[in-house]
């Protein structure tokens, strides 16, 4: 239904998803098959771009067998690591498939609640929009507002710093040595692609490495099923969400690979001197640093008493504490180790249309 309410216009549906990511696109065809009223909002002009946006060269370290969502294997070898780019078109795909309502280009800045509905605020080109529901997805994934240590600020002007959000290629850089700060799998792919240019050293503790193959087959052959079952609500779960507080092991790099390259592996960046980093006691010559420091949380548009003193909502497998008719989704091991992946999103969206559907049914329309 659309009203214009003031000088907004409004649109009501059973469910609002934002987010037209892998999350969002997931829930949307569970929400289709449930016969739910729905939009999927997101900010970018095209379904996919936020994976369009990222470096040149990047690639999943999980393969093709097990990144595509529910319905739609990913159109690769199994064994195929994905591109970035293919991973845009493939969500491309996705939605154009099960016909999905994406709305791109708009983008929700605030989320509340009038005494009956969630309201999601909205801005696009053409004007600001309102959309109210039974029900809202919060699908907008882990990656969020990129994080930067504190000794970033002391570091000297002529240091060219970005995060790894804002890289693309090697040849978008300055000239000069270059310092890769988080040894994950993001840093260690970044950190082999600028050494093939210039002088690297890459910081940060060892996560743990796993290999691409283990007898003869991928690594994930091996591991995926018991990632996809260990929820926290066991004991193996809860030992696998601390390990991974400590960050996700390196796939398929092992530390001979980065040696022949000529990576220089150093601890952790704890200071600067002089405008330069220190690593171990000693300052880097980096004239370009490239942070590889992941994402912290970026909520706070959604005006409901929903999040914890760090900023993360507070949930149960995506169905947000205290907040009926919130839910969440795609966030890191929202339930599993794979909640956050391309190939484990979709039995959390199932589970969050399930709790969709319910509520659209108990409620009763006003």
């Amino acid at each position: 239904m659309t009203a214009v309410i003031g000088a907004v216009r409004t649109e009501r549906y059973d469910a609002i998803v934002v987010g037209g990511g892998q999350a969002g696109l997931a829930v949307g065809r569970e929400l289709a098959a449930r016969d739910l009223d729905f939009v999927i909002l997101d900010a970018m002009p095209r379904v996919g771009d936020a994976w369009r946006a990222r470096w040149d060269s990047l690639r999943l370290f999980t393969p093709a067998a097990y990144s595509g969502l529910p319905g739609m294997p990913f159109p690769a070898p199994p064994a195929h690591l994905p591109d970035k780019d293919e991973v845009a078109d493939y969500l491309a795909r996705y939605a154009e498939r099960f016909e999905l309502p994406v709305r791109s280009g708009t983008r929700v800045n605030a989320l509340t609640w009038d005494g009956a509905r969630h309201v999601a605020h909205a801005s696009t080109h053409a004007g600001d929009l309102r959309f109210e529901a039974e029900s809202v997805v919060v699908a907008t994934g882990p990656f969020q507002r990129p994080r930067l240590p504190d000794v970033a600020t002391r570091l000297a002007p002529d240091v060219h710093q970005l995060h790894s959000s804002a890289y693309r290629s090697p040849f978008d850089l300055p000239d000069g040595p270059a310092l890769v700060v988080g040894a994950g799998n993001s840093g260690a792919q970044i950190a082999l692609e600028l050494a093939r240019v210039r002088r690297v050293w890459l910081a940060g503790r060892e996560t743990g490495r796993l290999p691409r193959r283990v007898l003869g087959r991928d690594v994930y052959d091996w591991i995926w099923p018991v990632l996809a079952r260990a929820s926290v609500d066991t004991p193996l779960g809860r030992r696998l969400r601390t390990r991974a507080r400590r960050g996700d092991p390196l796939v398929g790099i092992p530390a001979r690979q980065l040696a022949d390259a000529g990576i220089a592996r150093v601890g952790r960046v704890t200071d600067a001197r002089d405008g330069r980093p220190v690593c171990d006691g000693v300052p880097l010559d980096a004239r370009v640093v490239v942070w590889c420091t992941g994402f912290a949380p970026d909520y706070a548009w959604i005006r409901q008493p929903v999040l914890d003193a760090d900023g993360w909502p507070r949930h149960r497998r995506g169905i947000a504490v205290g907040v009926p008719g919130l839910h969440f989704l795609g966030l890191r091991f929202q339930h599993t180790m794979t909640s956050a992946l391309l190939g484990g999103v979709g039995a959390d969206a199932a589970f969050v249309a399930d709790a969709v559907a319910r509520r659209c049914e108990a409620v009763v329309p006003a």
